[in-house]
This record gives C-alpha cells, structure tokens and sequence, in this order.
C-alpha cells in the first residue's frame, strides 16, 4: 500500500527490463496531472535509454488504472476542460506508448477503465490477471473513449465489437478479452508478473528494432492498400537488411550458435 510519501509513479529494473508501476493504489491508480508528469517522462527516458530493450508497464494494488481521477484539480479547477486535458495528457501518452523503440507490454492485475483501458490496449501485448477486466467507461459520463481508444478499438475488434464496448460501457472479464482477440493472453492471478517479466525478458534477447519495426509496419500497413502494403514490407526490409541484427541472426542461423544482437 502507498502512502503520501510514496511517488505515484514507481521505476525499476530487472537485467534490461524497465517496470512502470501505477502507483496510487487507494484510488485505483487513476490519472491525475502529477502522475501523468512523471509517466511521460519515464517512458522518454525507457526509450532513450539504449540499456533498455523492453518494458513493463502495470499498477500497484487491486487495479491497473481506473482512468481519469475525476476529482484532480486539473479537471474541477475553474480552468478544467476535459479537451484540454486529453490534448495536453494523453495524446502525448498515447504517442509516446507507439512510439517506442523497444516492446512494451501491459500486465493488467485489475480493472482498466476508460482513459486506462486504452493505455494498456496501446501497448504492444496484453497479458492480464483472470480477475481483470476492461471498461470503456466514457459513455456513462457523456464522453467518447480516448487515449487512443477511437483508433484501437474497431482495429482489434471490428466495428460492432468496438461500439458495443463502447456504447454499452460493460465490463468485459479478461478471458472473454482474449477470446474476442482483444488483448494477447490471460494468466491465473499469482502468475501475472512472473509471466508478463519473462516475456518481456524472451522480447529483450531477440532484435528489439526489428520488433519495434514490425509494430510500426503493422499500423503503417493499417492505412495502405495491398500495393502500398508490400511496397513498405520491402522499404523497411532493405533497411533491416542492411543492419547488423540481421547480420547476426543469418550469421548466428548458419553456424547454429545462439545470436546476441545489439540494435535497438
């Protein structure tokens, strides 16, 4: 349990794997301005940082992110505007989540709710607790989803799966979540962390640019014809082609030995 003294944010390292841990248990880790100024800042330098090659993002406590804290003074001063906030906090979050260089994975141990639900659905995988679940919660409070939730929703689900969820704003438990292919996979509670921690350790060893490459090709692709599709496929190929994880791996494939790449 955090107290006051606490940061609402929590940074660690394991080997080259960074953890972000959510940290305002009490109130469901829910976004506020200060954790939102410490977040982004933290996932600039996990992508600056070339010792880095993947991440782990997850909450403290019961929940993984209830969404936006309602009562933050960002949103209840005189100067609150909900548009504002989802212009200046989680546009640049969402961007920053997409815009790593290294995988990212969310291990949703609770409810993801609204703006949250949408952090974690931008990463790259999504393992979640059996007891977890994701909301869209925004209609119950006349707002649209955000952080990116526009944009993901009907791109993982379709578009009757992605306005249901989102017009109903029902809970959706997370082994119906992987059934209807909306997150990657769903792991008894106990087994969470150890399990989302060894993945994150397996993406690590591998080529991180590559990985990251494919993420990007994969939304590129999202707004491209076939044509422009395979025209892509064969730009960002030549360019992987002439680094040295490839290299490595053809190099390390013909001599049947384990490849250590380094690109990132």
């Amino acid at each position: 349990m955090s107290t006051a003294d606490e940061p609402v944010l929590l940074v660690s390292t394991q080997g080259a794997v960074r953890v972000l841990t959510l940290n305002r248990p009490a109130a469901l880790n829910s976004f506020t301005a200060a954790m939102h100024e410490l977040l982004l800042p933290a996932l600039h330098a996990a992508a600056a940082d070339a010792t880095v090659r993947a991440l782990v993002v997850t909450g403290a406590g019961r929940a993984f992110c209830a969404g936006q804290d309602l009562n933050d003074p960002e949103l209840t001063g005189s100067e609150g505007d909900v548009g504002n906030v989802v212009e200046r906090r989680y546009m640049p979050l969402a961007l920053a989540i997409r815009a790593m260089p290294v995988p990212v994975i969310a291990a949703v141990n609770g409810v993801a709710a609204g703006a949250g639900a949408n952090f974690a659905l931008g990463c790259d995988l999504v393992i979640a607790a059996r007891s977890a679940s994701f909301i869209q919660a925004f209609a119950k409070i006349g707002l649209i989803p955000d952080c990116g939730g526009t944009w993901l929703l009907p791109r993982l689900l379709g578009r009757a799966r992605a306005l249901g969820l989102a017009l109903t704003a029902d809970k959706l438990a997370a082994e119906e979540a992987v059934r209807i292919g909306l997150i990657w996979q769903c792991v008894d509670d106990a087994a969470l962390m150890d399990t989302a921690l060894a993945l994150a350790a397996k993406l690590a060893a591998m080529p991180t640019r590559a990985l990251a490459e494919t993420r990007r090709a994969l939304d590129d692709a999202a707004g491209l014809d076939y044509a422009a599709a395979l025209a892509l496929e064969a730009a960002r190929q030549g360019q992987l082609g002439r680094a040295d994880d490839a290299r490595e791996g053809i190099a390390a494939f013909v001599a049947k030995r384990v490849p250590v790449f380094k690109d990132r």
